[in-house]
């Protein structure tokens, strides 16, 4: 990946080009990338690339890096929007935008808010929004959780901080902003449920990704809230439960 990055080439390229000298005038870019990448910065920074969902995204360190587990809750939101006619869709927590983009490349009807604290990460995100053409039916809002949503939506898809204070390396290359969950990994994902209530559609879902031994907390925080009336919850491939998803009724 790194190599494809300092000669620009795709894979078909690299390979056919494998025999060939490596250009001397790369050798110092080339020398640069490696250090970087020794250093702990992960690749999808350096090359500003990361795949998610068949789609290429651009990233940087202003986002998270987006994971393949989070896939999974992709598929449970194209899933459950197939019930709606024009579903309107709120990602909160967009980052980069791969959830609300990979939402919208596969709903040609969908109207998708996507909710940020960061400023920083929503100018990545509109990036990614004009890569793959679907600016004109994502509305980026800049705020905290569900506060800026002007409406009640059909689904709410939030990947939000659940990695608690003390398992934060020092040494991370990614925002702490985007990582941070507090003591227990769940003080962001508490304030979203207080706020859920008012911002859900009669008969809406709570798409949520969580963390190792997170489900039971979750499940009971979302059984507190009077609308919800069945709670589910999604192992990914490894067979850790990543995603909840709480119906309203």
């Amino acid at each position: 990946m790194l190599l494809r990055h300092v000669l620009y080439y795709d894979r078909v390229q690299l390979y056919q080009n494998m025999e060939q000298e490596f250009p001397t005038d790369k050798l110092k870019t080339l020398e640069s990338v490696i250090n970087r990448r020794i250093k702990g910065e992960p690749s999808a920074y350096i090359t500003n690339h990361k795949e998610f969902y068949g789609l290429d995204f651009y990233v940087n360190s202003a986002v998270l890096i987006p994971r393949p587990e989070t896939e999974h809750l992709v598929e449970r939101a194209l899933s459950l929007a197939s019930g709606y006619k024009y579903p309107v869709i709120a990602d909160i927590g967009t980052g980069s935008g791969a959830i609300a983009i990979s939402l919208a490349v596969n709903i040609p009807s969908v109207k998708i808010i996507a909710v940020d604290i960061s400023f920083e990460a929503l100018k990545t995100a509109d990036i990614n929004c004009h890569r793959h053409n679907v600016n004109n039916r994502i509305t980026l809002l800049c705020g905290n959780l569900l506060e800026p949503l002007p409406k009640k939506t059909d689904i709410i898809a939030a990947n939000l901080p659940y990695v608690s204070r003390e398992e934060i390396t020092a040494n991370s290359c990614e925002p702490k902003l985007a990582l941070n969950g507090g003591e227990d990994g769940l003080d962001i994902i508490r304030l979203l449920c207080q706020q859920v209530g008012e911002k859900m559609n009669k008969d809406g879902h709570l798409l949520l990704e969580i963390g190792l031994r997170q489900k039971d907390a979750v499940i009971a925080l979302l059984k507190g809230i009077p609308s919800v009336n069945e709670v589910e919850v999604i192992p990914d491939l490894s067979g850790i439960d990543r995603i909840v998803c709480a119906s309203f009724g």
